[in-house]
């Protein structure tokens, strides 16, 4: 089913229209977003850490980061924020993979990509330009997400399946939102900390200490973009977090600025956050 949010100002307008990937790709891809935005002037976003690494899948625009203008590229999971930049408008699709659904899809650990942005085409090479060409081609955003179904399928069918004791700790530690506890995870594995650390270092691409605090972080900077007026201290015990003390910690590590910053700088719902 497709979910559509529009906004509409003078300053900024967008449409984003989302569905969840088929069932063929569950657990490894999320969901879709095939967005449209334009703006009076530049528009720069400060994107925060999450679990999930961001396919941006795009025709013309061009998007300014620190570390250069990227088009088509993947983002895997990141320990800190990044600021990207367009210069009026944006078109393309956003694919949400996990980290097993990524190493499946691009056959590289994880660990090579963490913290880093990289352009489509030094990971699939010319398919890449041949998929978005055919993207276009089909018109609809429906039939766009259903050549990406069945494109993203072809692909990972041919990979190896993800490991299963790590796709089902990977499984916990997302259900619990980060709050499970890493030695119970590793008993019940019957693995030692070294292992566990290399499997999600190789398969996830972060070590599962800092994939819990990323999660639990994701989770609270979602709540606060989606409550209108937020009470911080009530946000951060819900998150697992101690104290709001705790909170500004993480929020300075992953997001360069305060909660009450990261409030500040909110756009329309949906918008994300400015840089």
């Amino acid at each position: 089913m497709l979910e559509t949010a529009r906004h509409e100002s003078p300053e900024l307008s967008w449409e984003m229209v989302t569905r969840d990937a088929g069932p063929r790709l569950r657990g490894l891809v999320r969901n879709y977003t095939g967005y449209v935005e334009r703006s009076a002037a530049p528009l720069c976003r400060r994107e925060v850490p999450s679990a999930d690494v961001t396919l941006i899948l795009s025709p013309a625009t061009d998007l300014d980061l620190p570390d250069g203008r990227h088009r088509s590229f993947v983002a895997a999971l990141h320990d800190s924020h990044t600021l990207v930049e367009h210069h009026g408008r944006q078109e393309g699709i956003e694919v949400r993979l996990t980290p097993l659904g990524a190493r499946a899809l691009f056959g590289l650990p994880m660990h090579e990509l963490t913290n880093r942005v990289v352009d489509l085409d030094a990971l699939i090479g010319r398919r890449g330009d041949e998929l978005i060409e055919r993207l276009w081609d089909s018109g609809s955003w429906e039939r766009r997400f259903a050549v990406l179904d069945e494109a993203i399928a072809a692909r990972v069918e041919r990979a190896p399946r993800p490991e299963s004791e790590l796709a089902w700790a990977w499984g916990r530690m997302r259900a619990s939102a980060g709050r499970t506890s890493v030695s119970g995870l590793a008993g019940e594995l019957g693995w030692s900390h070294r292992r566990l650390i290399a499997r999600f270092r190789e398969g996830i691409g972060l070590a599962p200490k800092t994939l819990g605090r990323v999660l639990r972080f994701e989770r609270v900077s979602r709540l606060l973009q989606q409550v209108e007026e937020p009470r911080l201290a009530e946000v951060a015990l819900d998150c697992g977090y101690y104290d709001q003390a705790h909170l500004n910690r993480d929020f300075r590590q992953f997001a360069g600025t305060t909660p009450g910053g990261y409030l500040a700088r909110r756009l329309p719902p949906g918008g994300g956050v400015e840089g």
